[in-house]
């Protein structure tokens, strides 16, 4: 069973996504850390949801999925 090689989100360096690599998706703890910080800093962070984002299903869908 073969490795798959991804980038590292913070300094994107390949990585091998195996159980070897502890860090994975980093390359490496210092990396890791600097995205954690970038979300407890709220420098990454998902945008607020509005009304608009939201569509409605169309008639009768909802009978279906019950």
């Amino acid at each position: 069973m073969s490795s798959k090689t991804v980038k590292c989100p913070t300094c994107e360096k390949s990585v091998e996504w195996n159980a070897e690599s502890r860090w994975r998706p980093f390359c490496c703890e210092r990396c890791q850390l600097i995205d954690l910080g970038a979300w407890a800093d709220e420098s990454n962070r998902i945008p607020e949801a509005t009304p608009q984002d939201f569509v409605e299903h169309p008639t009768g869908l909802d009978d279906k999925l019950h």
